[in-house]
């Protein structure tokens, strides 16, 4: 077997959380203040150090790195004390409305949590442990009297926030309304459940060695896949509530972007925007859809004194007739409405007598009728237009029942 095979499992959920908080960064600079963002950072920082430090090789090197065995023990079990204590306050911080006793609850984890730290080193410091041991030394060490102590108090404080944390959610999670957060609590408990049998196991293998009985097997071979399924799904719990709202969210805008090209290329004929800033491919998606939308509008004003309202009204009778569901039935009217209005600009009729035959066809601007014509009210509207726009097997049927054949290049 190749030596990478046995690191594999432990680098998973470590490029998951690295992967997470990188993301995540760019949010932290922008509002630092935010205790959230800050407690959500932490949590992703302490989880992603977890696992860099806990494989067999990490162990190894900050062993060998210090030239003090197994000082990774005390690093590595801080971390992971760490992490549940942000864990913990994370849950009790999305549970409960800002408060007073929120705020107390969350300094009476970190105390705790901050105390079982220290007494780790203490612990350790007053060990004795000379022989490193990279795979198995919660069992090897067990029976030694400070490392006793050590091993309870990490075993303890992991079990704990576990057992806190899943009742938190359990007592609280009927009321949750929001997809995604109802989904990370979900995940949340399922790694909560594995981290309890990660938890039972290493402690029947400790105890199993207090009474002179070898059951190392339980620490060595089945909790560290328990532990390992128990950090991914928490990280998981934790990423999806924020992450699960940016992603449809981009999604969302992605699509929008998509079905708005069409109208954006065809209303380029009327003229150039009002808005003069040019957005790179590169920028941000919002910024771009923001821009595309702007775009279209300040065509659709430039349009608006040759839009027909008659033809948008027939235009929808007749979609609406023809089985079109409503959404679409205002597509193909605004649709068909922008393409006449745009027909019109191109025949000399719509231009100022004085600029016949000296200038680009384009449509002019003349004044605004008392009552102007509303294309693309709302944004969903603008969609509908612009998906429909160049699908003649939609918008051709519907067309020819509203303006005839022969009028189709003159209509105005």
């Amino acid at each position: 077997m190749s030596p990478l095979v046995p690191h594999l499992p432990y680098a998973v959920p470590a490029v998951l959380l690295a992967l997470a908080l990188a993301l995540k960064t760019p949010t932290f600079v922008r509002a630092w203040k935010d205790p959230d963002v800050r407690a959500t950072t932490l949590l992703l920082l302490l989880g992603a150090a977890v696992f860099v430090s806990v494989s067999p090789a990490g162990i190894h090197g900050i062993n060998t790195a210090t030239g003090v065995p197994n000082i990774a023990a005390p690093w590595v079990y801080s971390l992971l004390t760490a992490f549940c204590g942000s864990c913990l306050a994370m849950v009790v911080t999305w549970r409960d409305e800002p408060s007073p006793r929120r705020s107390r609850a969350i300094r009476r984890i970190w105390l705790i949590y901050t105390g079982t730290v220290v007494a780790l080193w203490i612990t350790f410091l007053l060990a004795d442990v000379p022989s490193e041991r990279v795979h198995d030394l919660d069992t090897y060490y067990a029976c030694e009297p400070w490392m006793r102590w050590h091993i309870l108090l990490y075993l303890l404080a992991h079990m704990v926030s576990a057992l806190v944390a899943a009742y938190l959610i359990w007592t609280w999670i009927s009321r949750v309304r929001d997809t995604w957060l109802k989904a990370g609590l979900v995940f949340l408990q399922a790694g909560y459940a594995f981290g309890l049998v990660f938890d039972i196991a290493k402690f029947a293998a400790v105890g199993a060695r207090w009474t002179g009985t070898d059951w190392d097997w339980l620490s060595t071979r089945l909790a560290p896949p328990f532990a390992i399924l128990d950090a991914t799904l928490v990280g998981i719990g934790f990423i999806v509530p924020q992450a699960g709202p940016f992603l449809e969210k981009w999604t969302r805008d992605r699509i929008s972007f998509h079905r708005l090209r069409a109208l954006e290329s065809a209303l380029r004929a009327v003229g150039p925007s009002a808005a003069p800033a040019r957005v790179g491919r590169f920028a941000p998606l919002d910024l771009r859809l923001l821009q595309r939308r702007q775009r279209i509008h300040d065509g659709l004003l430039r349009l608006a004194p040759l839009l027909d309202e008659d033809v948008r009204q027939r235009s929808y009778d007749a979609a609406r007739a023809a089985g079109h569901d409503e959404r679409t039935a205002r597509g193909v009217a605004g649709a068909i409405t922008v393409r006449a209005a745009l027909a019109a600009g191109r025949t000399p009729s719509a231009r100022a007598p004085e600029d016949r035959g000296t200038e680009p066809a384009r449509p002019t601007e003349p004044a605004r009728p008392t009552d102007p014509v509303r294309i693309g009210g709302d944004e969903d509207e603008i969609e509908a237009i612009s998906r429909v726009f160049h699908r003649a097997r939609i918008i051709d049927p519907v067309r020819r029942r509203v303006i005839p054949e022969e009028s189709m290049s003159t209509h105005v």
